[in-house]
Formats: structure tokens, sequence, C-alpha cells
């Protein structure tokens, strides 16, 4: 399960609908403290993350989740009109980051890799 968070209704449908066509769970969140309310239940396994957002921005969302032992670990994929999307997606821990617009392929691409589960090198 994925959970989208972003503040613009049409980016939020948009991803939503793309993912939930290419077969990905959707949960939906419209700033940061929505996102918090949504990690239970059922934590999501990926988190497409706007970063600046009213209410609450992603970044003050990721600090509160990452001090949560029961979600720290979920990967975040930074989404961002940033032009420093790059360090501030590191400065969070997140996996990766890509500066809006992005190229649907790439999003579906980094999507994919992120939710695949790690291969065991050790044995090759």
């Amino acid at each position: 399960m994925v959970l989208v968070v972003d503040d613009d209704p049409d980016i939020l449908e948009a991803l939503s609908e793309i993912l939930e066509a290419e077969g990905f769970e959707i949960r939906r969140a419209r700033n940061g403290k929505e996102a918090l309310e949504r990690l239970e239940p059922d934590p999501p396994h990926l988190i497409l993350l706007d970063l600046m957002m009213p209410v609450m921005d992603g970044w003050e969302f990721a600090q509160r989740m990452r001090q949560k032992p029961d979600f720290a670990a979920i990967p975040i994929i930074v989404l961002s009109a940033d032009r420093n999307v790059g360090s501030k997606a590191k400065d969070i821990g997140a996996m990766g980051h890509l500066a809006k617009p992005f190229e649907l392929n790439d999003l579906l691409s980094m999507v994919r890799q992120s939710l695949s589960p790690p291969v065991d090198t050790s044995r090759v």
C-alpha cells in the first residue's frame, strides 16, 4: 500500500488514479497531519511525500514519523517543486526524490523499485 501525501488536489487525484491503475493500493492525505493519522492501523509500504504543504509540511511529517519505531523504516519518495529537492530529501532520509514536474515512467519505476523485495546477494 502506498500513502500519497500532497496538498494539491489535482496532483493527489492524478497520482492516486495512476498508481491504482497500475495495481497499487492507495491511501491519500492532504498534509502531514492527515498523513500521520493514516499510518495506522495498517502502515503503508511506501510514502510519496510533497514537502511544501499547509497545516504540517513534509519535513515535519517525516521527523515525527521517524520518531515512531513502528513507522521509522517506511521508505519515503519526495515529490517537490523545490529546486533543492535532492538535498532536502536526503535530510529527511528519503530513499529517493523526483522534482515536479516529473516523468510518469520515472515515478512508476521508483515506486516499483522501492516496493520490490531486496535481493539477497550473499548467496550469489
